[in-house]
């Protein structure tokens, strides 16, 4: 399990009970006052993609578990989801990079109505390109293609 601010990442196997969990989640924030928002979970199956394919089926971590509730999404392969900051999945591609590709295409367009000088552009693209892609490229790496549409930009 990992606890990071209000975030919780818990990573279980197939021997696991997910009803467990529940109920432990239920016993920690009862003694701690703090409320896990069941509405915000989202199970990322990881293993065998037969595993995970079972898994959406049945929606059961194995055939002997009670099957995990329909409110909460399971991810198919291809599918990304964010965890403090990295975009986690299986079978993700570069398409993890485009909301922040959108985001850099935004404030450039916004910062070159102002028609900024040299330095000002040296600086803008700092902040901005630098600003938005540092911690994604620590976590997630940054494919040449990326790295390549960055160089043009600046």
């Amino acid at each position: 399990m990992s606890l990071f601010a209000d975030d919780t990442t818990v990573y279980l196997t197939k021997d696991d009970n997910f009803e467990d969990l529940l109920r432990i989640l239920d016993d920690w924030c009862k003694a701690s006052g703090a409320k896990f928002y069941i509405s915000k979970t989202e199970i990322i199956p990881i293993g065998t993609e037969t595993y995970r394919k079972q898994l959406q089926e049945t929606r059961k971590l194995n055939p002997a578990q009670p099957k995990i509730r329909n409110d909460m999404p399971i991810t198919r392969d291809g599918e990304a989801k964010r965890i403090l900051g990295a975009w986690i999945g299986n079978k993700i591609n570069e398409g993890v990079w485009t909301p922040t590709m959108e985001k850099i295409d935004s404030a450039l367009e916004k910062w070159e109505r102002l028609h900024p000088t040299i330095e000002g552009r040296k600086i803008i693209a700092q902040w901005v390109i630098g600003g938005l892609t540092q911690y994604l490229t620590v976590v997630q790496g940054m494919p040449p293609e990326i790295e390549k549409q960055l160089s043009r930009k600046i």
